[in-house]
């Protein structure tokens, strides 16, 4: 029988590969569709499925001490990084955003000590750091000039991502996995609802099938099924070593950006995400 660790990192690959094309349908949808409407709108389709699924599985309502980390989960991950890295993107291209996504398991890791109370050995830290100063590095040796507000805006999703998913993974410790980004879709339904229909678009003649399957994604994939695995994984194998795994998913978003929205991916991308992918198999070792 698989043990507990073994299906924690299983379920959060599984998740990083899911969250992988994130980004590039992001930028496929940003392309008709205003980056607020997006944010508002992909969450408000997560959050009516997500409803769905609580009601037809009866699950009980969270209690009066859940209701702020909801909020801030729904805050971080529902609204925060969707809109900021929406915003990015319309700045700067998806794989060069996407080597950002190195810097998720440092900021992951450092949340997960201050609110989820692990205590990850030294030897853990160096190779984080060392995996998160090469995406850094590579974002300045690429032109962090030429494109700051782009490169900032990554930046302050990053962190408020890190946030997010230490907050969920404790909070999934009580509630379960699903249960936490469902509840915190349902959350902010009011507001997303509300607000999605107050700004949406007169027409949508011009929005192409791309777009369309892009919001598709990021609203079904990225917003929900994604964070059922995500969540479930960090939980089980611990929130610093499992998000490790974040350090892979420039792969997966480079490959995606390449084929299927030919983007240039240069080999110094592909040697950043090796290098930095190296610093998961050191980070996990000493992650306990």
């Amino acid at each position: 029988m698989m043990d507990k660790k073994t299906s924690g990192w299983i379920n959060g690959f599984l998740g990083v590969v899911i969250f992988a094309g994130s980004l590039p349908a992001t930028r496929v949808a940003v392309a008709d569709f205003d980056p607020v409407f997006l944010t508002l709108a992909r969450a408000a389709i997560a959050g009516l499925v997500a409803l769905g699924l609580l009601l037809v599985f009866r699950e009980r309502r969270p209690e009066p001490r859940d209701v702020v980390p909801l909020i801030v989960v729904s805050l971080c991950v529902v609204i925060g990084f969707p809109l900021l890295t929406a915003l990015a993107l319309q700045h700067v291209t998806s794989a060069h955003l996407i080597v950002f996504v190195g810097l998720l398991p440092l900021a992951t890791a450092l949340f997960g000590v201050i609110r989820g109370g692990e205590r990850p050995r030294p030897a853990f830290w160096l190779f984080s750091c060392l995996g998160s100063a090469l995406v850094v590095g590579f974002a300045w040796m690429q032109g962090f000039a030429a494109s700051p507000i782009g490169d900032l805006l990554m930046l302050a999703a990053i962190v408020v991502c890190g946030l997010g998913y230490a907050e969920g993974a404790a909070l999934s410790r009580r509630l379960g996995g699903w249960q936490v980004i469902c509840w915190a879709l349902v959350l902010s339904l009011p507001v997303t609802v509300g607000l999605a229909l107050a700004i949406m678009p007169g027409s949508v003649a011009g929005v192409g099938t791309p777009a369309w399957l892009g919001l598709a994604y990021v609203s079904l994939f990225s917003m929900l099924i994604g964070f059922v695995f995500w969540y479930r994984g960090l939980v089980q194998g611990g929130i610093a070593a499992v998000g490790q795994l974040q350090l892979l998913q420039p792969f997966f978003g480079l490959a995606l950006a390449g084929l299927l929205l030919g983007e240039t991916v240069s080999w110094q991308m592909l040697a950043v995400s090796a290098a930095v992918a190296a610093c998961v198999a050191g980070a996990k070792r000493f992650a306990r």
